[in-house]
């Protein structure tokens, strides 16, 4: 397996997190895995086999070639069926709503087809630029004409917004909400409302999220024990910390180190 990142330009690097890639040759075994809730959207180019999205009931669809895949707030599993070649974008908490005037809520737990969202005369020239090149650096160069040129301005994620996303993410989802709206106290059921629609999940939901994926990248660096993965990342008692752990993965934290259904998700989220 081969996992990539790449940092956006600076015009972009306020709604984009990163780019990365993902190549995984037809003969590695890889089977059904585990997509993990990171708190960010992203938009995918699936330019390999086709990929299976598990549904209930033993059902599956198999998923776009290019898509976006919403905030995920329920187990999500994937079965990849032959050769990975995958370019995606991995865009900032509300920031993919700068890019369309669909709601972030509309998205949530579903891999939306482009031409859903976009023109669909550019959505089929930018899939067949990228698919055309092998060039990581030219697919950047291209996704980012592709996100400038529909970059919707009138789209205004309003200052206590962007306020509360930028303190959850710089205290890695620690800070109480009630806390950072105080003074806002009237404004806590607007806020939520417009939080959802810009970014697709609640506060609560983003802070929980954000210090999960922050307790997983300790636990991948492998250096330390679940005891202090777990008070380094605030949780109230170690109890609380497995239990989140569950909620976001449907293990423990000692079983997600041998579960090889999260593989994938372990390559992902080593790394930004």
């Amino acid at each position: 397996m081969e996992y990539n990142t790449y940092q956006p330009d600076s015009d972009l690097e306020t709604l984009v997190k990163c780019y990365w890639t993902l190549n995984i040759p037809k003969e590695v075994p890889k089977g059904r895995q585990q997509v993990l809730s990171d708190g960010c959207m992203e938009m995918i180019f699936n330019l390999g086999d086709d990929v299976r999205r598990i549904l209930p009931n033993d059902q599956y669809l198999v998923q776009p070639r290019s898509f976006v895949l919403g905030q995920i707030t329920q187990p999500m599993w994937i079965e990849p069926m032959g050769k990975v070649e995958t370019f995606a974008v991995r865009f900032k908490p509300g920031g993919f709503s700068y890019f369309t005037k669909t709601a972030m809520s509309d998205l949530t737990d579903k891999d939306t087809e482009l031409r859903v969202l976009f023109d669909e005369a550019k959505v089929a020239k930018i899939e067949a630029a990228i698919s055309s090149t092998k060039d990581t650096i030219e697919k950047i160069s291209l996704i980012e004409r592709f996100l400038l040129d529909i970059l919707t301005e009138n789209i205004d994620v309003p200052g206590l917004l962007k306020s509360v996303i930028d303190k959850i993410l710089q205290t890695n989802g620690t800070v109480s909400i009630k806390d950072i709206t105080q003074e806002n106290s009237g404004q806590r059921r607007s806020l939520e409302r417009k939080f959802i629609k810009q970014v697709g999940t609640s506060p609560k939901q983003l802070c929980r999220v954000i210090r999960f994926q922050k307790a997983l990248k300790t636990i991948l660096d492998g250096n330390k024990k679940l005891t202090d993965v777990g008070y380094e990342n605030e949780f109230f008692d170690q109890a609380h910390f497995i239990k989140d752990f569950k909620d976001f993965t449907g293990i423990s934290p000692k079983q997600f180190y041998t579960d090889k259904n999260f593989t994938l998700s372990s390559l992902l989220y080593s790394k930004d």
